[in-house]
């Protein structure tokens, strides 16, 4: 059984270790199939992914060549199958992938999960998507991002990982774990300092923990941020946290569960 992992620097891990995949064209290939997850890809998309704007002479010959040779490196990496992981189908090449080889689908599947867990699941969420995160190692892909269908593919996987970040926040919060996150809502909201949400739960964090005005502060910041960056106001939900702070709103407080109400704070003032 083989495990590939692009959240980071492309991996493939086999019983014995890690295994190298020599060449950029072959890197490239491996890439866009693997976040095809398991989708047929054609031979055209796969020729200007991997060679761009300098298409080679013959490029079907090429790329069979470029097929044949990652075949190849799979089966000497699985000997006992006897189909190759990579096949040809009307639609294109795929390459087959099962449960749990794959650290980008476990990843979206986690995620998934936890959208769809509801709020008394708060500890089991913060659990699921500390370890889900954990998977990450740097960029997808590293410094090989690839052509347009790969990075494509880190964007959306970045997506992911940013949901993935708030809804493991959102769960800490509700687990009373406000000042424990707060390096961390720091950390995101400095790294992502037009993103909304990580600006909301840093300032119910940072109000939790007795600091009010480094909590409006926080808003003053992200408002001059969206203004000149962007030429917009703050969205109505992050205004009603502001609100909800010089209010001293007895929703941000929480309860003995950390319970996080933010259906109340979002209802108009």
């Amino acid at each position: 059984m083989l495990s590939f992992s692009i959240l980071g620097a492309l991996q493939i891990r086999t019983a014995l270790g890690f295994a190298e995949i020599s060449g950029d064209l072959q890197r490239n290939l491996i890439q866009t199939l693997l976040v095809s997850e398991g989708r047929p890809i054609s031979g055209e998309s796969l020729v200007e992914e991997m060679w761009g704007d300098s298409v080679p002479d013959k490029q079907a010959n090429a790329l069979q060549a470029h097929i044949s040779r990652l075949r190849r490196k799979l089966k000497s990496l699985e000997p006992e199958l006897t189909v190759s992981r990579v096949t040809i189908h009307p639609s294109g090449y795929r390459l087959t992938i099962h449960e749990g080889e794959f650290d980008a689908a476990e990843f979206t599947k986690a995620v998934r999960q936890a959208e769809a867990a509801g709020p008394a699941d708060a500890a089991a969420t913060a659990q699921l998507l500390g370890q889900a995160l954990a998977m990450w190692r740097g960029p997808v892909f590293g410094d090989f991002p690839g052509g347009t269908i790969c990075q494509l593919a880190c964007a959306r996987y970045e997506e992911y990982r940013m949901r993935a970040m708030e809804l493991r926040f959102e769960a800490e919060l509700r687990l009373g774990h406000h000042a424990a996150m707060l390096a961390e809502l720091h950390e995101a909201h400095s790294n992502h300092p037009l993103r909304e949400r990580f600006c909301e739960q840093l300032m119910v964090a940072l109000y939790r923990s007795g600091r009010q005005a480094d909590a409006l502060n926080v808003y003053r910041t992200m408002r001059r941020h969206l203004s000149d960056e962007l030429g917009i106001d703050p969205s109505p939900a992050l205004r009603h946290v502001e609100h909800a702070i010089l209010a001293h709103d007895p929703a941000l407080a929480g309860t003995g569960t950390g319970t996080v109400a933010r259906a109340a704070l979002l209802q108009p003032a």
